[in-house]
């Protein structure tokens, strides 16, 4: 080869690499200076090389290439390349019905550029060019929606991957970067493009099984933290049955607020029906926080047992001291087996809710009614109730009525009157836990796979853990002013939050409809008579409440036993000990659990997500695209400075493509044949390979019916609709 043909090659290569290099554009940039045809006696360094060049050459003018043809020569090496119109071969149907064509592209063109290998397969050299097309071709405007114009750049992805986690629809996802290019004609993608990335990306996070998956989910979270807790129970079939799993801060969290917890099973939102069981406390600030989650197949006794004991181990062995849960007979006994002096209770509203499903036949319905509300509302002490209840049944004769016989043998679950001798964190109901359904309700539906669902634990963790700080932050930055001059309510705005400072302040404005009408003194103990002006509608009502107040050891008690319950001090206590002249309270009656100025160790603890950005590759391009918005931001108001820049881009771009542009890739393999890890354990023979848990039966959902997902609200009243139609039509 002479010097004049090398120089030639080279000044056509390095047209090739700058054409090449501004062809992966977001924008659309067809207003291209000069078309370069491919010619006989081009010469390329790779067949990928000329491929891109082809493919430059075909989106100015308006058509689609493909790989048609390769051949290899005698040594095995590849030796002739053909890239050609995609409309070449002939048109021909892939459907089986006659009358149902599917359209087709092909109409046998014979456009194309052909090369081969030369110089001991240095070079690859254009050796035939057929320029001719015998369909119409696109214009610039259209071109972009063909195949292989359409490209996605990493960036681009990384936007809808976060959308698709935070539930962001694909369709919302991409009219932002519809804005974002300022219009469709300057995108390099297609909403299809989109929404095939996700489903792939899903897909790939799925692997072989949806079983596999979520093991090998719960395996990369504890990589990123040896907390992260798992159990799965499998059958003699090697099929998933049961799931638990607790995040690291969860697992911190319960050293704070596990002491009361509300449990509820009564949620289907997966494609299996696996009902999900959340364990939800309530931290300082009265707000939900999540204490674990499962996935079950069963309801029965065997099934809570396991995942009880799952929770248990998770957490130490530390067992709540008080436990609420919706009325059902299983989870009652496996309470008791698994937490033998925890204190049970069942949901309060559940039951009054059942009041017109259980009475609505007895012509006295509404009378019944309230008057069981006033029973089970007002009733402050056992013997009260107890009473009271004697009274009702046989004044309206319902002494047959099996179910408020039932209600009464197990009184000790349900009624205020006998629960509220210890503390419950203020709780009566699973409205904690029902709570949790809501936020999952906005991610998840029926057809919601095992592995998404479990995801989403880590989306509620976020979302919490979020709530949490903003509401710490504001009791750093902001108080409620006092109300009185009272040294009490100053002292709870510097110790408890906020939400429970209100709490406090609304008992104590509570305290002017208290008046104090006797008192009875011995040597060690005062007794005071409380009476309470409480309206109820447009009428009011004198409620007599009795302290009991030790002079020794300042211990004050009230029959409403608002303080054991709720851990606030009621109107009645606060109005004895004004009375008294304490105006600052005894520190027995401030509660750790509602205090603001102590440091809680779970806080400190971050959530476990097993996302890109956690990863060297997602951390990496985080980092770079930070720097690069700062430089962005500097250069955009100077045209020169925009210039400069892009000159710097471009050259450091070049130099990457020289290198390959290729990184470091670590990618750690799991082993599950082994069954268990340092927090994590399979339990049942599977080899490595588990099966997906068969759709569950689920029994009643009694005592309510559990909240539907927006799709699913949506599929029944289309169903309603034409119901309402046929029957009108008939």
């Amino acid at each position: 080869m002479t010097d004049l043909e090398s120089k030639e090659i080279e000044n056509s290569l390095e047209i090739i690499t700058d054409e090449v290099d501004d062809e992966n554009d977001i924008s659309n940039e067809s207003n291209a200076e000069e078309i370069i045809e491919p010619k006989i006696g081009m010469v390329f360094d790779t067949t990928q090389d000329l491929f891109e060049f082809y493919k430059m050459y075909a989106k100015i003018m308006g058509f689609e290439i493909i790989k048609r043809t390769s051949s290899k020569g005698d040594d095995g090496e590849l030796k002739y390349v053909t890239f050609s119109c995609s409309c070449s071969s002939k048109a021909k149907s892939l459907s089986n019905h006659p009358f149902k064509l599917q359209p087709t592209s092909k109409t046998n063109c014979k456009a194309k550029v052909r090369a081969t290998t030369c110089l001991d397969r240095k070079w690859w050299e254009v050796r035939s060019i057929t320029y001719e097309h015998n369909h119409e071709l696109n214009t610039p405007s259209k071109a972009r929606f063909l195949k292989t114009n359409r490209v996605m750049k990493l960036f681009v992805q990384r936007k809808l991957d976060l959308n698709d986690q935070a539930g962001i629809r694909p369709n919302e996802s991409f009219n932002s970067l519809v804005v974002e290019a300022g219009g469709h004609e300057n995108l390099t993608f297609l909403e299809k493009d989109c929404r095939n990335h996700l489903h792939k990306v899903r897909r790939l996070r799925l692997g072989d099984g949806d079983a596999s998956a979520v093991l090998d989910y719960f395996l990369k979270m504890q990589n990123g933290n040896s907390n992260f807790f798992y159990m799965v129970d499998l059958d003699e079939d090697a099929r998933l049955k049961n799931l638990f799993w607790a995040d690291a801060r969860s697992r911190a969290a319960n050293k704070e607020f596990g002491d009361v917890i509300t449990f509820d099973s009564t949620y289907l939102t997966n494609k299996y029906d696996m009902p999900f069981a959340a364990f939800v406390g309530v931290n300082h600030h009265g707000q939900s926080t999540l204490l674990g989650c499962g996935l079950i197949s069963n309801e029965d006794i065997d099934t809570y047992v396991w995942l009880f004991r799952s929770w248990l181990k998770c957490m130490s062995g530390c067992a709540p001291n008080a436990i609420i849960t919706y009325q059902d007979k299983a989870m009652q006994k496996a309470i008791e087996v698994v937490f033998p002096h925890a204190r049970h209770r069942w949901c309060l509203w559940h039951i009054m809710k059942k009041l017109p499903e259980k009475l609505k036949g007895y012509k006295k319905y509404e009378v019944i009614k309230l008057t069981m509300q006033n029973i089970v509302y007002d009733s402050l002490i056992p013997s009260d109730f107890d009473e009271r209840w004697m009274v009702f049944i046989e004044k309206y004769n319902l002494n047959n009525n099996e179910w408020l016989q039932n209600l009464y043998d197990e009184r000790q679950y349900w009624v205020p009157a006998y629960v509220k001798d210890i503390f419950w964190a203020g709780m009566s109901t699973t409205q904690r836990s029902e709570s949790m359904h809501a936020f999952f309700d906005g991610y998840v539906n029926s057809k919601t796979t095992l592995k998404q669902f479990v995801e989403q634990y880590g989306n509620a963790l976020w979302d919490k853990m979020e709530k949490e700080n903003h509401a710490d932050f504001n009791d750093l930055n902001s108080n409620i002013p006092c109300v009185t001059h009272y040294a009490m309510e100053q002292q709870f705005r510097d110790t408890y939050t906020m939400e429970k400072f209100r709490e406090f302040q609304q008992e104590l404005k509570g305290k002017i409809f208290c008046e104090i009408f006797s008192c009875q003194t011995n040597i060690l103990t005062s007794k005071f008579v409380v009476v309470e002006d409480v309206k109820i509608g447009e009428n009011h009502r004198r409620d007599p409440f009795e302290v009991s107040f030790n002079e020794v050891n300042c211990e004050i008690n009230c029959k409403c036993r608002l303080f054991e319950f709720k851990g606030i001090l009621c109107r009645h206590v606060i109005a004895v000990l004004i009375h008294k002249e304490i105006f600052s309270i005894p520190e027995q009656y401030i509660l750790r659990r509602w205090r603001k100025d102590i440091k809680r160790c779970y806080t400190e603890v971050k959530v476990s997500n097993d996302n890109w950005s956690t990863k060297h590759e997602g951390l990496r391009f985080d980092k770079m695209c930070n720097f690069f918005y700062d430089v962005a931001e500097l250069a955009t108001n100077n045209e020169n400075n925009c210039n400069m820049v892009l000159e710097v881009l471009d050259d450091l771009k070049a130099k990457l493509m020289l290198n390959g542009g290729g990184g470091e890739i670590s990618q750690r393999g799991s082993n599950i044949a082994h069954g268990r890890t340092k927090y994590g354990e399979v339990r049942g023979s599977h080899n490595g390979k588990i099966l997906s848990p068969l759709a569950v039966r689920s029994k009643g959902r009694s005592p309510y019916k559990r909240r539907q997902s927006k799709v699913e609200q949506i599929i029944q009243r289309k169903k309603q609709k034409k119901t309402t139609k046929v029957t009108r039509e008939l």
